[in-house]
């Protein structure tokens, strides 16, 4: 009985030294390809007009106190008045935003009011609120 080891003339190895350098270099490529690229982007070559307008945009601050005073831009307007001063704003500017401000103790149809006065007038109104 032979009971000898038999030697085998080729062993498999796999060297893989190299590949943790290909996989780094693969690994940044693409990190920098992915910064670079932005797909959401279409790129558009806009016409040109020589009697182009400006859309103009105008932000009004509009400010109820708890003691029912409203003020237009740090300006005190009485209630009866404040429909008429937003329509003069409002002939101003054609993009109209309303910044409301209003104390939290002041009743909700104080705040509604003025809601219905900007929907009547067609200008955009935000209300504005303190953060948590």
């Amino acid at each position: 009985m032979n009971l000898r080891k038999r030697k085998r003339g080729v062993s498999a190895e796999v060297h893989t030294s190299a590949m943790n350098d290909i996989t780094f270099f693969l690994l940044l490529f693409f990190l920098i390809a992915s910064t670079v690229t932005n797909p959401n982007v279409i790129k558009l070559l806009l016409p040109k007009s020589s009697s182009g307008q400006a859309v103009s945009k105008k932000t009004i601050v509009v400010s109820v106190t708890k003691d029912l005073r409203y003020y237009v831009d740090k300006k005190e307007v009485p209630v009866a008045q404040l429909q008429a001063t937003l329509a003069t704003y409002k002939s101003v500017a054609t993009q109209l935003t309303i910044v409301l401000y209003v104390d939290k103790t002041v009743a909700i149809q104080d705040v509604v009011a003025v809601m219905d006065i900007s929907q009547k007038l067609n200008i955009k109104l935000v209300l504005a609120t303190e953060p948590k």
